[in-house]
This record gives structure tokens, sequence and C-alpha cells, in this order.
């Protein structure tokens, strides 16, 4: 089974916290359309004719397209590529541009899962990340899309910023809670260089972020989220029984994806390519693929280590002794020794997994045991 993402380059205005590839002009979203129409047949031949369980449209703000545009990319999908029964379909949205006939709309055109920026519910957090929508929107859009049958939805939601104390973070985590919200990706604020954050930092005319709150505010997380039911299946990410994001999943658990759209990433197992990040250029040439790397069979391990490790199931070392040979495997073993003796990490069965604690310190410890 495979994977398809879609980069939809378009967004309203800038969060200042943002560092991924997008334009907040629309003038070239007609000419971009036609282009990304284009490169799909061109790609059809990528995942080797996989079945494809999910198809993923993010950005960016795909929610800014047209239904019918949205709509037109999927048929082109469907043309070319062989969609699993029931595959998983999400899109990206902000509360801005949620309504009842887009909701409905999106369902016509198979979209059945959708993913909702909505960052916070409070409105001085949502003015200072310089997002489009309002608090009203964010309670406003999850009620309507649960109205509409979008019982498969996910919110993401930021902690460790400057405007956010302990008692904010937990009425944001209590009112996703509250609404049924089955899903959940929470990331501690980021300050990405060249972004408008790290100017405002860099100027001090806002607080830097604390690496203490930060750490609190996770460990609180996990207490409410586990208290509520949600299983913490990876590191950002928390799902009630059955509501994993099968997309996301798929990443972490190694397997093929094609990427389509300017900036978007691929993998096929042994190596990975990447579109140019260049909007102009990508209307020009659909499918001009800025760089590929073929990974050789060190930083295939490493890579298992980081995403393994990142998920409630571990790292596999059976799988792992099968994939990259026993001798790697209890090398890997005995370094994690120390881990496990300061219960950060705790050996389950033939699963290497993050306690509680290990779950702060996840990508060092990754990087620790990388070959």
């Amino acid at each position: 089974m495979a994977g398809i993402y879609l980069h939809i380059p378009f967004c309203r205005q800038a969060c200042h916290y943002c560092n991924f590839h997008f334009s907040t002009s629309l003038a070239r979203k007609n000419d971009f359309i036609s282009a990304l129409l284009k490169e799909i047949p061109l790609r059809k031949d990528y995942l080797e004719g996989e079945s494809v369980e999910t198809v993923y449209l993010g950005g960016g703000t795909p929610s800014l397209l047209a239904a019918e545009e949205i709509d037109s990319i999927l048929q082109a999908v469907r043309s070319q590529f062989p969609l699993a029964a029931g595959a998983e379909i999400t899109l990206e949205a902000n509360p801005d541009d949620i309504t009842t006939a887009r909701l409905r709309a999106w369902r016509q055109a198979g979209i059945n899962r959708l993913s909702i920026g909505v960052q916070s519910f409070f409105e001085e957090d949502l003015r200072w990340m310089n997002r489009a929508h309002t608090a009203a929107q964010a309670l406003d859009c999850i009620r309507q899309a649960r109205e509409e049958g979008f019982d498969n939805l996910s919110i993401d939601l930021i902690y460790g910023g400057p405007t956010l104390p302990d008692s904010r973070w937990r009425e944001n985590v209590e009112r996703a809670i509250g609404l049924g919200v089955p899903h959940l990706s929470c990331y501690a604020l980021t300050v990405e260089p060249r972004t408008a954050l790290d100017t405002l930092i860099r100027r001090y005319a806002m607080a830097d972020v604390s690496p203490e709150d930060q750490a609190r505010q996770f460990l609180l997380l996990m207490d409410w989220m586990a208290t509520a039911g949600y299983e913490h299946y990876e590191i950002s990410n928390f799902a009630l029984p059955g509501h994993r994001s099968r997309h996301n999943s798929a990443y972490w658990q190694g397997k093929k994806y094609l990427g389509l759209g300017p900036s978007a990433h691929s993998y096929d197992g042994v190596s990975r390519e990447w579109n140019i990040a260049n909007n102009a250029r990508y209307i020009a040439e659909p499918g001009l693929t800025g760089e590929k790397e073929v990974l050789t069979a060190g930083q295939q391990l490493n890579e298992y280590i980081m995403i393994s490790l990142r998920t409630v199931e571990g790292i596999d070392l059976r799988a792992m002794a099968e994939r990259f040979g026993v001798e790697r495997m209890e090398d890997l073993r005995r370094r994690a020794e120390k881990y496990v003796l300061e219960a950060k990490l705790r050996l389950v069965g033939e699963s290497l997994q993050l306690t509680r604690e290990g779950k702060l310190l996840a990508d060092g410890i990754a990087a620790d045991l990388f070959l």
C-alpha cells in the first residue's frame, strides 16, 4: 500500500511561525492547477502500480481552492492510480474557509477526512500567530464539520508560545476534547530561521520561547489526553481508537509515497526525491525534480530508528534484525541500555519504546542511537 501527497502552495496570509513553501498571491492559481493536472499522469509509474491507500492534500492551504478544483484534482488522481476501496482522502483546511456548502462539496468530491488548522481557541494567540481566522470560527468550524458527517477529523494545536500559560493551554485541549475531536496533532512552537517569528524575537519585539515551559506543557498534554482516552501513537499525535491518521502512519512505517506539486517529496523505499520549491518553475515544467538522494543501508537504518522511535510501537528489534542484520540490532540494543537504565527507554518484548520522560528527548535519543 502506498500514499499520495499533493502540495497546494497558497495561503491567504503568512503565519509568523511558518517556513513551508507557499505564496500569498493567488494570481497564478489557475496556472498551478493546470501544471498539477499535467504532473499527475507524468508520475503515474512512480509507485509501480501499488494500490494507493491514502491521498493527502496539504500545503499551504488546500481549502483555498474551489470545490470544483479539488474535485478535478482528485478525479485526475483516480484516473492514473489504483485507489484502494475505503482509501483515506484528507484535506487540510483553515477554519475561515469552512462553510456548510463547502463541506458538502468536499464530501461529494470524495474527501472523507479533514485536518483543520485551529492552532488555538483564543483570539490573542491567533493574532500573534497572524492566523486568518477568529476564535469563534475555530469553534464553529468543528461543529459544522461534525454536523455534515465529518466524523474523521483532526485539528492542529500549538503549545509553548509566549501568550499561552498552562491554564489557557488546558482550556485549548479541553475544548477540543469536549467538541469530540477524535484526532489532535499538537506541536511545540518552533522558531524557524527567516520566519517573521524569528525576526520579531531577534528584535526583542516578542518574547522567545521557553524550553522549560514547552516541556512542562507537553507532559501536561500527555496526562490530559491519556485521561480522556486518547492514544499517544506518535510524538505529536493523539487519537481516539480507530482514528489514527493512516497517511501519516504510512510515513512512520516507511511505506512508499509520491509527492506532487512544488516542494513535494517522494520516497520509493530506497531513494528520496523532491520537486523544485518554486511555483513559477514548477508551472513551466511540472514535476521538475529539485534533487534526488539514494539512501545507503546506513541511512535507511538511521531513518528506521528515527521514525520508529517516535511511534508508540517503538523500534521492533526483530524486524530490524531481519532487515539490517543481527549484528546491527545487537549493537543498537547495547547502546540503548543506558537510556533503559535512565528510564527514558523501556524494552517491551522485543520493542524499544520511549517512556513518558524519554519523549521529551526523542530526537536526541534517536540521534545518539544512529549508526
